[in-house]
């Protein structure tokens, strides 16, 4: 920390600020189940469990937010499901950044 004209000024960078996050380019490309069980890959989640019942809302909330912090493209793809992501969207709690980046590429999140 430093200070500037009397006020401290905080240096440091958070890795919250500059980790990468991924979004397909159209929602059309997600193709994941609406129902059943789900497992994810550890990549996206390594939890102790990882198995998650999609008729269960708090189960999907908690893989549809792994899925949207870690998942690539390609875990995004075969994970989330277009209508049950936006059903569910304002229940996410996510990063800011997480938030910015999918409302500003797909507006019908921001409307839900």
């Amino acid at each position: 920390m430093t200070e500037q004209a009397g006020a401290v000024v905080d240096e440091r960078v958070f890795y919250r600020d500059i980790k990468p996050y991924d979004a397909p380019e159209e929602l059309s490309q997600l193709h994941g189940p609406a129902e059943g069980l789900m497992a994810l890959p550890l990549n996206v989640y390594w939890g102790p469990a990882h198995r998650f019942d999609l008729n269960n809302e708090s189960d999907v909330v908690e893989a549809y937010q792994a899925a949207l912090r870690e998942g690539r493209v390609k875990d995004q793809a075969e994970i989330l499901n277009p209508g049950l992501l936006v059903s569910i969207w304002p229940e996410l709690l996510l990063p800011a950044r997480v938030r910015v980046l999918w409302e500003n590429r797909f507006p019908v999140l921001a409307a839900a």
